[in-house]
């Protein structure tokens, strides 16, 4: 134990847990999903979806501490497709909220009863297409690696497990209180629509960041 800490001090860990819990509070493919189930299908239905989320999030991390992020960096145009990507779809959902109409993820929808394997594996696929979940692990977590400090791998998994019980233990939380917070938006609309409107501004500013900074 003394030796992670040797290896990522405890500033470099805080800098990473804020910053892994500000981007699982910014509204994104995996709470919307993750919130619908729940509501439509039940919370241990969104329990089993959240499983799968976990399994993506362990595939970007043994992606990145094998080396996927430096190949990236050493071929610029793939990075910068995943970026531009990845800001545009943040952009989309930006939008979705914004726009007149527009939903929240709290906001009920109709998803069909799935079984077990179902939930487990469109758990897993939101995640694997989640870009906020691909440039946490291929652009920002390199960045608080220091291979002077000692093992790269030990520094990874470290940062990575961290991010994963964040990510997991507020989206529970999101699942457990999913229809509690919807039927409260759904009984005060103006609630609901100041709600959507700061998560909508908080992904333009997501998007337009992720475009603008390399």
């Amino acid at each position: 134990m003394s030796e992670t800490f040797a290896l990522v001090p405890l500033p470099v860990m805080g800098g990473f847990a804020a910053l892994c819990l500000g981007m699982v509070l910014t509204p994104g493919p995996n709470m919307a999903y993750l919130v619908s189930r729940s509501i439509c299908q039940g919370r241990g239905a969104g329990l089993v979806s959240l499983l799968g989320v976990a399994t993506g999030f362990v595939a970007f991390l043994t992606a990145t501490v094998l080396g996927l992020a430096a190949m990236l960096k050493a071929l610029p145009l793939a990075f910068e497709i995943i970026r531009w990507a990845g800001a545009a779809y943040l952009a989309w959902l930006a939008w979705n909220a914004l726009r007149p109409g527009g939903h929240s993820p709290f906001q009920v929808r109709d998803l069909p009863p799935d079984g077990p394997w179902r939930l487990y594996s469109m758990g897993l696929l939101t995640n694997l297409l989640n870009p906020k979940a691909a440039m946490l692990y291929l652009s920002l977590l390199p960045q608080f690696i220091d291979p002077a400090r000692g093992s790269v791998l030990v520094q990874g998994l470290t940062l990575g497990a961290m991010q994963i019980i964040i990510s997991l233990s507020v989206n529970a939380i999101f699942i457990l209180v999913a229809g509690e917070i919807a039927r409260f938006l759904s009984g005060r609309p103006l609630w609901a629509r100041v709600q959507r409107m700061v998560m909508g501004s908080v992904l333009a500013g997501l998007a337009a960041h992720m475009a603008i900074n390399r």
